[in-house]
């Protein structure tokens, strides 16, 4: 049996249904969708908990602490749930980057 890992990133224009690939290795199965919004990750989450009986979520560093903890909610105990950040300089690397690509505009919940 595979360890199956679903990796979950933001994208202002996100189609969850398109935006979205596996790789499996036989041993690892990851899984990652590009979401909207929150709402979308938390619906994403669950449907892959139910449907791929998945083991990890990985959230990217767009995922706010009260995101995580709905996530890890959601998860009951029975999904690992992390969070890729980085260190001080990596985040205003990353921030911007994500302010050029225009992800900084209206937040959508």
């Amino acid at each position: 049996m595979a360890f199956k890992v679903l990796f979950l990133a933001h994208a202002p224009d996100a189609k969850k249904e398109q935006h979205r690939h596996t790789i499996d290795t036989g041993m690892y199965q990851l899984f990652t969708v590009v979401v909207k919004n929150q709402a979308e990750a938390l619906g994403v989450f669950k449907d892959y908990v139910e449907k791929k009986g998945i083991d990890s979520v990985m959230l990217c560093p767009g995922f706010t602490h009260l995101d995580v903890a709905e996530i890890s909610e959601a998860a009951e105990g029975n999904v690992a749930v992390s969070v890729a950040r980085g260190d001080g300089p990596s985040g205003k690397v990353s921030l911007e980057a994500r302010k050029r690509a225009g992800y900084l505009g209206k937040k959508e919940k």
